[in-house]
């Protein structure tokens, strides 16, 4: 479990984050939105320890991460965005690091290697972007991790890798771990996750489950307005109009991430 609790944080001395409060369950598959400096990478990072909050208090499982414990280090994952490997090949990465993860599973590193088309004779500094994102989110699934953290895992990938990201991602992950994903690329993982959070302003805006949401709030496209007088949201678009009701008489409708991440970060009451 990940709690945070009233978390203060500065990004050069500007407040980034002000009594921030989150508590994720392992289990999950987590979306994390927000838009361009809301804080995404930074809230993965405090959770990893690579940063430290000004205040409040971070626990994952009994561990503050800051702390860096080589016990909480062998369960954590994060794949970054930003990413630099030595230049090695890419059999030669996996022999030397993945002794520092006890449930590392070779046999599923190499089946994920096939899944991208990557061969492990490649090496790290000759290959494109796509296919070092590729290779870290197969060597990441393969640590077997408790937590697993993905930064913009798609950027770089093309519309196939992008599928099959998706499908190595579902076939891999156990039902004792928790992954959040940070992304733009909403279309990207909309059918893979199960909670939503959207960081907005400094503080966790919305933080649910996709069920909850399907339950509460129905979403549709209509070529026009005049027939709806219980909108909660609308937007404009090529057919007419994106819009979110109130759901009725137990009806479900799939769920438009983008439509609900605009109606969010516009400070749209939402009752859940």
């Amino acid at each position: 479990m990940i709690c945070a609790k009233e978390i203060t944080f500065n990004y050069k001395n500007k407040p980034l984050f002000k009594g921030l409060n989150l508590n994720l369950e392992c289990g999950n598959i987590i979306g994390l939105f927000g838009k361009n400096g809301a804080g995404k990478t930074s809230l993965l990072k405090l959770i990893t320890g690579l940063l430290k909050p000004n205040a409040g208090d971070f626990q994952v499982e009994n561990y503050t991460p800051f702390d860096r414990y080589p016990d909480f280090l062998r369960e954590i994952y994060f794949v970054s965005e930003e990413m630099y490997q030595p230049n090695l090949t890419l059999k030669k990465y996996i022999n030397l690091y993945a002794s520092f993860y006890a449930n590392f599973d070779k046999s599923k590193m190499q089946n994920i290697l096939e899944e991208f088309e990557l061969k492990d004779s490649y090496k790290l500094q000759q290959i494109s972007f796509g296919q070092k994102k590729k290779f870290m989110i197969a060597f990441a699934l393969s640590t077997n991790c408790k937590y697993l953290f993905l930064d913009e895992p798609t950027n770089g990938l093309d519309i196939p890798s992008k599928s099959v990201f998706r499908k190595v991602l579902v076939n891999s992950v156990d039902d004792d771990q928790l992954v959040i994903i940070s992304t733009h690329q909403v279309k990207d993982i909309e059918n893979l996750i199960d909670d939503i959070v959207i960081l907005n302003d400094g503080k966790i805006a919305l933080h649910k489950d996709i069920n909850s949401i399907s339950e509460k709030i129905q979403f549709k496209s209509v070529a026009n307005t005049t027939n709806f007088d219980d909108i909660i949201y609308q937007e404009k678009s090529v057919e007419g109009y994106k819009i979110m009701l109130p759901a009725k008489n137990n009806t479900e409708t799939k769920i438009d991430l983008e439509l609900l991440f605009n109606a969010v970060v516009s400070h749209t009451e939402l009752n859940f």
